[in-house]
């Protein structure tokens, strides 16, 4: 009878914990850097990295264009940047698929 009780209260705290952080807007998304890194782009193909915020980007790296820039793996300029880059110039341009 113990063991049952405390499955009950171990599955009530847990919905509780899920609950408060729906409620909360937590969410269990994974960024795409780390606290104080940015994001940058590879020129010319699809590739990507995170960078120091007090550190320019790499060499063959430009960050992304301003409203353009991925949040959260799988959001909505992640799935984008999966088939777009920028040349050499900055024009943004499809990548062409395999």
């Amino acid at each position: 009878m113990r063991t049952a009780s405390r499955v009950r209260v171990t599955t009530g705290l847990v919905a509780a914990s899920v609950t408060a952080l729906m409620l909360t807007g937590c969410s269990f998304e994974e960024a795409s850097c780390a606290g104080g890194e940015y994001p940058v782009m590879t020129v010319g193909a699809t590739g990507s990295a995170c960078v120091a915020n007090d550190e320019e980007p790499p060499k063959g790296y430009v960050r992304y264009p301003e409203g353009k820039v991925p949040k959260v793996v799988d959001d909505k300029w992640d799935v984008y940047w999966r088939t777009h880059t920028v040349d050499e110039s900055g024009k943004i341009i499809e990548v062409p698929g395999d």
